[in-house]
């Protein structure tokens, strides 16, 4: 059975369709971009999301340039900006903005960036 490739949009890899992360970048969302707070795909460009209105453009916490909120890493500093939840069963990576998980619904009260 033939599988289809498909390339990561943040470094351009060819990996299957049904991944969910690329193996060369780390990438979380490998075929497009997802509001970080309701989890909505989103357009690099679009003000702002359409499923809750946040706004897509925010100031890198350690920089302060300004950013896409679908990226994962600031494009001046090249820190990372996701946090992880606190959680020791979720430990998924999240926006530093999100004031709870995507994921477990844990309230994140620390944010300690990776």
């Amino acid at each position: 059975m033939a599988t289809y490739k498909q390339p990561c949009i943040r470094c351009g890899e060819m990996i299957e369709r049904d991944g969910h992360y690329c193996p060369k970048c780390g990438s979380r969302s490998p075929f497009g971009y997802h509001c970080p707070t309701c989890l909505k795909p989103i357009v690099r460009g679009d003000a702002i999301c359409s499923g809750c209105g946040r706004a897509l453009t925010v100031k890198c916490p350690f920089c302060s340039g300004s950013l896409f909120a679908g990226d994962e890493k600031c494009g001046s500093c090249g820190k990372s900006i996701l946090i992880k939840c606190e959680n020791k069963r979720c430990g998924e990576l999240q926006f530093f903005e999100n004031t709870k998980c995507t994921v477990c619904g844990k309230k994140i009260k620390k944010k300690e960036f990776v």
